[in-house]
């Protein structure tokens, strides 16, 4: 098992799947700056990198929602049967609702617009190569804007959360919170000021309360009932 200081050493494999050119090659050149990711392949279409994928095992796919013959949302969830380990980070160019929808149950990791800073993407393939999720703030609002609170409930009376949300702890509600924007578990424990066993702690009782699989799951859950 690798200790914490072999995991922020290791190199994180990358495979790019997107259909620009041009788009690729700027990927791979603001990627390969970075010391800690190495982009081992890209393809133009799902097929290809499917099978560049399933060859390869990556740790993080770069997959583009807008592909020919088969759309991103459905490459993903290909990637996550041949290869279950690898996580995907979903780019778009847009926000439209009926994109954010359809990636929010794809199994991906994270979700980000392609006009994300480069050193902003690093740190999204880091986080996420480590189990963490990652919503654009972008695509977090548009989320939101999805899952409108129900007119007929009250929020004046704090009795009135949603039963999921009543069985947080203040401490699980602030660390949910943080899975929403993508902190990993270390980065979790930093900003609460606990050792990451405790983090990780709050994150496995948030799960279990929360009767979802993993931190993607949780975090859409929360966004979608209004959990936080």
């Amino acid at each position: 098992m690798l200790t914490t200081v072999e995991q922020e050493k290791k190199v994180i494999s990358v495979v790019i799947v997107e259909d620009y050119k041009l788009t690729r090659v700027g990927l791979r050149s603001a990627l390969n700056e970075f010391e800690n990711i190495n982009v081992i392949g890209e393809a133009e279409d799902a097929s290809v990198g499917l099978e560049i994928i399933k060859k390869e095992n990556p740790d993080v796919v770069l997959m583009d929602l807008g592909l020919p013959e088969m759309n991103g949302i459905e490459a993903t969830q290909k990637v996550k049967e041949i290869s279950p380990k690898t996580k995907v980070i979903i780019l778009t160019s847009h926000d439209r609702e009926e994109e954010v929808l359809a990636a929010l149950g794809s199994g991906a990791s994270a979700y980000c617009l392609k006009d994300i800073d480069p050193k902003t993407l690093s740190s999204v393939i880091a986080n996420v190569a480590k189990g963490a999720c990652w919503l654009d703030s972008a695509v977090a609002q548009v989320a939101l804007n999805l899952f409108p609170k129900p007119e007929n409930i009250n929020f004046q009376n704090g009795s009135d959360m949603s039963d999921a949300r009543a069985q947080l702890t203040e401490r699980e509600f602030e660390v949910l919170r943080l899975l929403v924007k993508g902190r990993s578990n270390t980065e979790i424990a930093k900003e609460l000021i606990v050792s990451v066993h405790t983090a990780k702690a709050h994150v496995c009782s948030i799960l279990q309360k929360l009767c979802v699989d993993d931190r993607v799951q949780a975090a859409v859950k929360a966004i979608k009932e209004n959990i936080i």
